[in-house]
């Protein structure tokens, strides 16, 4: 009977060994990577310094656009849809127009605009003051400036434009709308672009991790020859290499953060200028802080994978 107890814990410890082992060589390969990569600190800082910047690149496209858009927005609080009527349309007929249109749910504001007070603004201007005093009469018409609902979309506006062209008694509608819609359109080619860019400096970064990694197996192929002869696994044998590409994907994500918010806080002082021309309606958009607290671990992702592929390729090639 005092043998029973006295072998389970052998069973537990032989299933046990393997696993401790496991765990001790990637304790073993994280540490000797980065000891590794600190024995070299110029080529691991050049290294991550290129891979940075081309995480940076897709970080600082897309916090412009987005600073961009702000500016979009806050231009298209002011845009006014100018509606000019017929010269024949009497003062109730305008007042009784602009009533309706107070009434619909996609218009915020109507103000209407006398011909009197047309001219006046005209006589502001510099050098129509002199040409409107040979004139006999007022040759303007009534106008009403429409500010559309606050979140309408361009179609919503479009469709208004549309209806008020067709209401009895308007001559003309200027749209001041146009510059948005184009806009918004440059803005979704802008984003495509970032995405593709995005898409592109990752293969960039994979191709970085992947040429160190073969180089630093290329140097140390004896050393790996040896290993391989003496029955060590290709899984064994590429770990440090693996952790190698981690941190360099690491290091480099968190340096393209930095990169990112440096180029933020140099955004701030021209954009605070900016702002007091819109009546400080236009602040700097930083970057959400999940999309930098994600750059770090996908750029890890990244160097990983990039050492793990060009590392079995490598060992593949050597056996």
């Amino acid at each position: 009977m005092p043998i029973v107890p006295e072998a389970a814990p052998r069973v537990e410890r032989s299933r046990a060994r393997p696993v401790a082992s496991w765990r001790e060589h990637h304790g073993w390969s994280a540490a000797a990577s980065l000891r590794r990569l600190m024995s070299r600190p110029v080529g691991t800082l050049l290294t991550v310094a290129v891979m940075a910047l081309a995480l940076a690149l897709p970080l600082t496209f897309y916090l412009l656009l987005g600073n961009v858009q702000k500016l979009g927005d806050v231009l298209g609080q002011n845009q006014t849809v100018s509606v000019f009527l017929q010269p024949s349309q009497s003062g109730p007929a305008v007042e009784l127009l602009a009533t309706k249109l107070r009434e619909r749910a996609d218009i915020a504001t109507v103000t209407v605009k006398t011909p009197q007070q047309g001219m006046d603004e005209l006589a502001k201007m510099q050098g129509f003051s002199g040409a409107l005093h040979t004139l006999d009469n007022n040759p303007l018409p009534y106008a009403i400036e429409v500010l559309p609902k606050q979140g309408l979309d361009a179609d919503a506006v479009g469709r208004l434009v549309s209806e008020l062209r067709e209401t009895q008694g308007v001559d003309l509608v200027q749209d001041s709308g146009t510059w948005r819609q184009r806009l918004d359109a440059l803005l979704g080619v802008g984003n495509r672009a970032v995405l593709v860019l995005a898409v592109l400096l990752a293969l960039a970064v994979l191709l970085v991790v992947g040429n160190t990694v073969r180089v630093d197996i290329a140097s140390r192929s004896e050393e790996i020859g040896v290993l391989m002869l003496v029955g060590a696994s290709r899984a064994f044998v590429r770990r440090p290499y693996l952790y190698a590409g981690i941190w360099y994907g690491l290091f480099s994500g968190v340096l393209a953060a930095g990169v990112a918010v440096l180029v933020e806080m140099a955004l701030a002082e021209p954009v605070t200028r900016l702002s007091h021309v819109y009546d400080g309606k236009l602040q700097v958009g930083a970057l959400p802080l999940w999309v930098l607290g994600a750059v770090p671990p996908v750029a890890a992702l990244l160097g990983w994978l990039g050492a793990r592929l060009v590392s079995a390729w490598q060992l593949r090639k050597a056996a």
